[in-house]
Order: structure tokens, then C-alpha cells, then sequence
């Protein structure tokens, strides 16, 4: 089924266009990933397919049967509300009866009414809702979201992402057949588990999405086409991310081909132009026409994006930082416990863990930030840290990208003597000097990280603590990010659920386990992840034996397995109970009355038939009662 055409879209804020003249055709199963340099225009491209946003110029045309859904970098929650009536937000029959239903069973609101939740009961059974209200929970529980009557507002940002995104995985779940899955950075503030478990979920729905991300693995392994917004164009690449990098080097080696040889055709028109007399023929202003085509062509310059520095970094001295017997905790959450370790030149750290369990502690710890509970952390006195936090570009009042910079400093050292100036050193980092006098209030979300990231890397530090870098930056800056940090003698400390960048950049990991335990994991992300599922499938096998054992004894030593009833099943055994009881005594009744001798024939046939249906149930009945006490 076809979906989306765009035809010949054009998009500009000011003199500055976006993007022009660009088309595409997004059909039912596709799977596409846009990529582009920040404020190139990929969420407004986004927006003008959800009608939020319309292009200057071209057509965008929907199939009335889709329905397009989007998960945005902001979402519209109304604070005051809780976390379910945001999510549930939506007037549908079956939505609102998993509301009410999880609204009563909610363990944070105690014991539910019998009588409203037999209702509830009754209401899902109506609308067959069991099936996806199971959904829902897998979607929650995946992505950590359990206080359901927690107000919105009292959430983190991060929080407050999951939300959203829970929100979007359910709308598209249970109403439209054939939706369009639109998605901004959807890994933005997931842990990794979580990223992994969204790729399943996306493989498995079989949906059709158009997707923004800086996960190259995510992108790997849900897509199968990228789009790139460059220099105003669109380019389409059917595969993977590597198949896109490939083609794209070899379409920039034709561009700059074709635009040396329009440089040697310009500086011959050019001299022909020169002695062209004032007085026009037809053919000569054809020429002249043309020329102008040329000129265009032959001044334009395709961005190199790769960053070659041999940085002079600052000296670092032969002591780096000590952590001797640290402690910290908060409450009863312990983050470190006796922690001991020494850095030395050149280490890069990576740092992975659940949301919660300390990484951001564990920084501002080595910073002097807070203090430890005990134990010493000594930072040598050569030590300048660059701090790369999530809290983004502070500016006092609004200046110019360039002067920002020069604010900092000038120029740049390189350990050949020589120095890289601000301008240049923002043109390394993608920033056009047409971009470079731009006020920093008019940067795009994106170009803002950037900046950020270059104000740091620029004050020249010798310990770099980044924490979350890849968030927000786009892939061209990641790329560069990349091949700054490989040639970065100094240490590196990165907190990340970036996987691709994570591989590329760190020697070991520090493995925030929980409960204080840290584990010093000899290498990079993804032979840790490999290392781990060994360890669980070995787990599994241990486990697997242990059954067989335990099965293989007589069955009286084997210990009753027991769980939790749900809210449900302790209503149906409470009814059970009333009914066998009630049957019982009409039994009981319906034996007197058969035993007195004194009814006529047709009461005895009835009493008799209706004794044998009171049996049976009490049978059935029975059954059952004993099944879920056993459960109990």
C-alpha cells in the first residue's frame, strides 16, 4: 500500500532555505531512517508530514486510511495529571476500560472495590481487551515506567521522554491498521536494554516508520533505507549504514569531479566573457546564460568532515587521580563501596549501567563536585577537566557563534607550533562562516550541543569527562567527534547507552551493577554485552539441570510453587467460596425434601434433576477453588 508522496518540497526560514525542491515516497513496510547535519531541516521535515508544519513551495500527499503518529523531542503533557491519564489520553472504549482496570488494580491505591472492579472485569471481558491490556504492561514494564498515579509534572526529563514514548507504542497499537510511526531521537534517555527491547518491539510490529536517530546500531538493525538531507538536496540509500557511507563517499568523490571540471570550464568562459562585446546576439547571451550555471556550480565546495589535529594538549603530569576506599551513598542507596582505582595516561573509560544506580554521581565525585562519605580522591595538579554535562550551553546574554568562542580564546594549539583560529576550528566542527555570525538563540536544538561540545574541546583539557555527548549531536558530528577523540592523548571518562560510539572510542568499562557494585570489564560494549549473555545462558543451563534433578525426585519432596494471585483471580476464589456454599446448602435442602417420602412425582423428578445439576457444579466449582487456593 502506498502511503506518503512528497513532491517537490521547499522549505526556508528567512533568506536561509532548508531544503529545495526535494521529493520521496514512503510505501506500507518501510522502514527509513533521515539523516542530515543539525538545522539542516530534519525536524521540520518531520512536522510538515504531520501537518504541523507546511512547506513554501511542492505537495504532500497522505492515503486518507493512514494515520501518522509522532514521537517528539517535546511532548504536551498536562503537568498536573498523572502518568496514566496522560498516557491514556485518548477517548477510546477499550483505552478507557484498561485505564479503569489498571487505575483499580494499581498496588499504590490499595485494595480495590469488589463491586467496581467485577465491573472492570466484566467491561474488558465485553470489549476482548485482555490481549492488548497484556501489551500495555510489557510496554510499561520495558521501559521502567510503574508509578502510574505519579502526577507528570514531578517526573525528569527522562522520565518524562519514556512516557512519551510508551504513549506513542500503545496509540499505534490498538486502533490503526495502517499507520505511519514517526520517531525524533527515540533512544534519547533509554539504557541499553531498553534500546535492544525497542528493536525487537519495532521488528516485530511490522511498522511503517520514518525515524531521526544518532544510533547507528539502532539504525542498523530497524532500518533498511536512509535519507540525507545535503546542501538543500535529498539523497536516498537503499541498506544498511555501511552501505549508506560507502555510496555517500563515492557520490562526494563525483562532486568534487564535477566541480574541478566546472572550474576549468568556468575559467574559460569566464575569459570569453571578459571580451564579449556589450551588444547581444541570440546565441552569445545563450552562452552567457549558461555561464552563469557554471559559475554557480564551480563555486560551490563540498565539507570536508573529517578532523585532522595533532592537538598540543596541556601537560598532564605522572600522577593522574586516585580513588582510595571510596564510600558514597545516599540514604539507603549505596553507589560506592570501598571503591579503589588509580588512572593512568591515555585511558578511556567507558561507564554503563541502569538509570539510577550512580554514573553522574560517580563524576561529579572525581570532579570535587560532592564529596565522598569517605576515602580520599586525589587529583593531580596538572589535571584540567572538560566537562561535557547534559545540562547544555549556559550564556549569559546572546551573542554571535564566533564571538562566543573567541570568548574562550582566539586560536587553538597544535603540537606542530602552529594554531588552528576560531573560525577555523568552528568550520572543523560544521560551522560555516555564514553560521558562525549567527546568534546562538537562533541555533536548532542540535547546533546548540555542538557548540557546547566544541567550547570544551576548544579550552584544551587533559581529562575529559563526558557524559550522554551523543545525545541530540547528528552523524556527521559524531563522525568528527570520533576522530578528535582517537587522536586525544589525554584520559577520556564517558557515560553512554551510544553502543557504535562506545566500540569505537573506549579501552575497558566500568559496569555500574547496583547495590555499590562496580565491575572493571576488560574491553569495549559490545564484547561486554556478548560476555554477559554468555553468563546467562550459562545460568539458564544450570538452572535447566537443577530442574531436571529436582524432577527426577519423588514428587512428595518437591516444594509447592507459589505466586502472587492477581486482583482478578483473588475476586473469582472470594465468589467461588459464596457459590460453593450456597450450593451446599441447596443440596442439602434438596436431599431433605427427597428424603420426606411425601412429594408428588413430578416435584421428585424436579428436585432430582435439579440435584444432579447442583452436583456437577459444585464438581466444577470445586475444581476450580482448589486450583487457585493451591496457587494462594
Amino acid at each position: 500500500m502506498h502511503y506518503v508522496t512528497v513532491e517537490g518540497i521547499t522549505k526556508a526560514y528567512g533568506a536561509t532555505p532548508l531544503f529545495k525542491n526535494i521529493s520521496f515516497h514512503i510505501e506500507e513496510g518501510d522502514k527509513i531512517a533521515l539523516v542530515a547535519l543539525n538545522g539542516s531541516g530534519k525536524s521540520t521535515l518531520l512536522k510538515i508530514l504531520c501537518g504541523k508544519e507546511v512547506p513554501d513551495e511542492g505537495k504532500v500527499w497522505i492515503h486518507k486510511d493512514v494515520t501518522v503518529v509522532m514521537l517528539e523531542q517535546n511532548h504536551n503533557f498536562i503537568a498536573h495529571k498523572s502518568v496514566l491519564e496522560n498516557i491514556f489520553s485518548q477517548d477510546n472504549p477499550i483505552l478507557n476500560a484498561i485505564k479503569n482496570y489498571e487505575l483499580l488494580t494499581d498496588e499504590a491505591a490499595g485494595e480495590p472495590d469488589p463491586v467496581k472492579l467485577m465491573e472492570a472485569i466484566s467491561q474488558m471481558d465485553e470489549l476482548n481487551a485482555w490481549h492488548f491490556d497484556s501489551k500495555v504492561k510489557q510496554i510499561l514494564g520495558k521501559l521502567n515506567i510503574h508509578h502510574l498515579d505519579q502526577e507528570i509534572g514531578t517526573l525528569s526529563g527522562g522520565q518524562q521522554k519514556r512516557v512519551a514514548l510508551a504513549k506513542v507504542l500503545i496509540d499505534i497499537g490498538f486502533e490503526h491498521k495502517h499507520t505511519l510511526l514517526i520517531m525524533d531521537e527515540p533512544t534519547n534517555h533509554l539504557d541499553v536494554s531498553m534500546i535492544e527491547w525497542l528493536e525487537n518491539y519495532l521488528d516485530q510490529e511490522r511498522v511503517t516508520l520514518l525515524l531521526v536517530t544518532h544510533d547507528r546500531y539502532f539504525l542498523d538493525s530497524v532500518c533498511n533505507e536512509i535519507m540525507e538531507i545535503d546542501r538543500e538536496t535529498l539523497f536516498i540509500y537503499k541498506g544498511d549504514y555501511e552501505n549508506y557511507l560507502e555510496r555517500k563517499a563515492t557520490r562526494e568523490e563525483m562532486d568534487v569531479a564535477s566541480i574541478e571540471k566546472a572550474r576549468n570550464t568556468y575559467r574559460k568562459e569566464l575569459e570569453w566573457m571578459r571580451k564579449q562585446p556589450k551588444a547581444r546576439t541570440t546565441k552569445s547571451k545563450s552562452r552567457q546564460d549558461n555561464f552563469y550555471e557554471v559559475e554557480k556550480k564551480a563555486q560551490s565546495r563540498i565539507q570536508e568532515q573529517q578532523l585532522e589535529l595533532n592537538v598540543k594538549m596541556s601537560r598532564l603530569g605522572g600522577k593522574i587521580i586516585e580513588m582510595k576506599k571510596v564510600y558514597k551513598s545516599f540514604g539507603n542507596l549505596e553507589i560506592l563501596k570501598g571503591f579503589d582505582y588509580t588512572f593512568k595516561r591515555g585511558e578511556r573509560i567507558g561507564i554503563v549501567g541502569k538509570n539510577g544506580v550512580g554514573k553522574s554521581t560517580f563524576l561529579h565525585l572525581i570532579q570535587g563536585q560532592i564529596e565522598p562519605d569517605s576515602g580520599k580522591i586525589n587529583v593531580g595538579e596538572t589535571i584540567i577537566f572538560g566537562n561535557y554535562s547534559q545540562e547544555g550551553l549556559k550564556v549569559k546574554e546572546d551573542v554571535r557563534v564566533i564571538e562566543y568562542v573567541k570568548n574562550i580564546a582566539e586560536n587553538f594549539p597544535l603540537a606542530d607550533g602552529t594554531k588552528v583560529s576560531a573560525a577555523q576550528f568552528l568550520e572543523l566542527f560544521l560551522f560555516t562562516p555564514e553560521k558562525q555570525y549567527t546568534y546562538i538563540s537562533k541555533l536548532s536544538g542540535g547546533e546548540k550541543r555542538r557548540l557546547h561540545l566544541l567550547s570544551i574541546l576548544f579550552r584544551n583539557p587533559n581529562f575529559l569527562i563526558l557524559d550522554e555527548p551523543t545525545n541530540d549531536l547528528d552523524l556527521p558530528t559524531l563522525s568528527i567527534l570520533e576522530d578528535f577523540l582517537l587522536n586525544y592523548q589525554g584520559c577520556i571518562l564517558i557515560v553512554s547507552h551510544d553502543r557504535y560510539f562506545m566500540d569505537k572510542i573506549v579501552d575497558h568499562l566500568f559496569v555500574f551493577e547496583g547495590n555499590a557494585q562496580v565491575r572493571d570489564y576488560p574491553g569495549n560494549y559490545t564484547q561486554y554485552r556478548e560476555w554477559l549473555r554468555e553468563q546467562e545462558k550459562n545460568k539458564s543451563e544450570e538452572k535447566k539441570e537443577v530442574k531436571q534433578v529436582a524432577e527426577a525426585k519423588p514428587v512428595a519432596t518437591e516444594a509447592p510453587k507459589t505466586r502472587k494471585l492477581s486482583f482478578k483471580e483473588k475476586f473469582e476464589l472470594e465468589t467461588l467460596e459464596k457459590d460453593i456454599e450456597k450450593l451446599e446448602q441447596e443440596k442439602k435442602e434438596l436431599d431433605t425434601l427427597l428424603s420426606s417420602g411425601n412429594l408428588p412425582y413430578e416435584q421428585i423428578e424436579s428436585a432430582s434433576k435439579r440435584i444432579g445439576e447442583v452436583m456437577e457444579q459444585l464438581d466444577e466449582k470445586g475444581l476450580r477453588w482448589l486450583e487457585l487456593s493451591e496457587l494462594a
